[in-house]
């Protein structure tokens, strides 16, 4: 299976035929016999319901060879997307080099926020999180998953850590890997905090607040690419950041804050899975105060740039009409003479006789 048409071939392991054939290499090594042994979700537990006998789930070192993985997998459709889509898009709007980065960074970010935004409610609804909120903090320890839940949180580490070494496979530029750093940095520490510490329900409903905010995000970048007069969809991604933000810190105070202090089970007991200590509880709202604060200071700063950025095009607009003035024309009672030009009656200059050659 090949993903892009080779103009020029380089020599083997050398970082050219890396950045080139890593969607190949990775799928020869996705595509091996021993893969089937990391498809599947470790862990499984079978316990009786009134539905029936339930396979559940929890986690264990071994996840690490699912996300393995998965992490080849996420590699593979990171280049078919790349390679089928968006440099498609991108010969014909005909970007600058800078653009065109933003521009695969976002058309990425939309085809992964949409997946997951659209996954993570689907689990919302089935498991019944959103018509019982309280479940997200009554029962706690949640360290039995279904099958659908732990894929999830499988699939989202392997993504945010594939991020890693596509900014080496994309190329992307010095000037933006600290940014691109941040976020995938911090993707990666609250999904594994989530996880790790058996919040995974609370955690459900924050990813899923968040994707589907930054998916109106880049949605917004995308058509501002195409097309620089659009300017409005920034203006609803701002409410619902703004709106996003509030929700998240109201829902981590109420189950973190309130619904895990009121729990009977308190302390801490690594083979229960039980975190629930108060030094465990501050940790983790610092951590998402902090985040939140980070990311509304980011916010701020971008609208008083796009607002600075108003403010000087209006103000260069309103510079270059007024210094366009109105050239009077000076006209003798007559009108045969215009600007000390003798004129023809009808307003066309007369013709200078030609001198014959002697």
């Amino acid at each position: 299976m090949a993903f892009r048409r080779r103009n020029k071939s380089y020599p083997f392991f050398s970082q050219e035929f890396l950045i080139q054939n890593h969607a190949d290499i990775v799928f020869s090594l996705a595509t091996a016999k021993t893969a089937i042994l990391f498809i599947q979700p470790q862990y499984n537990i079978s316990t009786l319901s009134p539905e029936g006998e339930v396979t559940l789930y929890q986690y264990g070192w071994r996840d690490g060879a699912t996300i393995l993985f998965y992490f080849f997998i996420t590699i593979i459709l990171h280049a078919v997307v790349q390679e089928y889509v968006l440099d498609k898009v991108n010969r014909r709007l005909h970007l600058s080099k800078s653009k065109n980065t933003k521009f695969n960074e976002s058309g990425q970010l939309c085809v992964f926020h949409l997946v997951s935004s659209v996954w993570s409610l689907y689990i919302l609804i089935t498991e019944g999180y959103l018509l019982h909120p309280s479940s997200l903090w009554e029962n706690y320890p949640h360290v039995h998953l279904r099958f659908q839940v732990k894929f999830f949180y499988l699939t989202q580490l392997a993504y945010w850590l594939h991020a890693l070494p596509e900014l080496y496979f994309q190329k992307v530029r010095k000037e933006e890997i600290p940014r691109q750093l941040q976020y995938i940095c911090l993707y990666l520490l609250h999904i594994a905090a989530a996880y790790l510490l058996n919040m995974s329900r609370v955690g459900l409903v924050l990813l899923f607040l968040q994707y589907v905010s930054e998916l109106g995000f880049h949605i917004a970048r995308l058509f501002y690419f195409t097309d620089e007069s659009h300017q409005k969809m920034f203006d609803l991604w701002a409410v619902s950041f703004v709106f996003t933000r509030m929700v998240t810190l109201t829902l981590m105070f109420l189950a973190v804050g309130f619904g895990l202090a009121r729990a009977e089970n308190q302390g801490l007991d690594w083979e229960m899975g039980n975190f629930n200590t108060v030094l465990i509880r501050m940790t983790v709202l610092l951590l998402v105060c902090l985040t939140q604060s980070w990311l509304l200071w980011k916010f701020i700063r971008f609208q008083l740039r796009r607002w600075r950025e108003f403010r000087h095009e209006q103000a260069a607009r309103k510079k270059a009409a007024t210094k366009q003035p109105l050239r009077l024309l000076k006209r003798d009672s007559l009108g045969n003479h215009e600007n000390g030009v003798l004129k023809a009656e009808n307003g066309a200059s007369p013709r200078t006789k030609k001198l014959k050659a002697p």
